[in-house]
């Protein structure tokens, strides 16, 4: 009876976020005095040349006492991106055809350069 009151603490609120390889668990969870606090957990499948798959997992803890800052954080560094980049993804996955112009502008970039020999310095 212990070990299923320990799972019903573990899953008192749960909320799961699919993002391609990636996936993002927000549970809340209940400390041994009974308060809450959050973990966020990101797993991201790796699939092997022979077809297997493992994940890898990260997860942060967040307690009641850092969830303000957190959140004021998190806000501020969210607005900045989406000030400075926009909502629209820019990524080699997600535009087929990004591979192409960064290559071109990195081709551009390097014939903007003067060629200097060690003879010239």
């Amino acid at each position: 009876m212990r070990d299923n009151e320990m799972l019903e603490k573990e899953e008192i609120f749960s909320k799961v976020l699919r993002a391609g390889r990636r996936t993002y668990f927000f549970d809340v969870r209940a400390t041994k005095a009974d308060d809450y606090y959050i973990t966020v957990t990101e797993s991201k499948k790796f699939t092997e040349d022979d077809g297997s798959f493992h994940f890898k997992k990260h997860k942060i803890y967040l307690y009641k006492e850092d969830f303000t800052a957190f959140k004021d954080i998190l806000d501020e560094m969210t607005e900045y991106v989406v000030n400075h980049k926009g909502e629209e993804v820019i990524s080699e996955r997600h535009q087929k055809d990004f591979k192409k112009e960064y290559q071109k502008e990195e081709s551009d970039s390097l014939n903007n350069f003067t060629d200097v020999e060690f003879d010239d310095i």
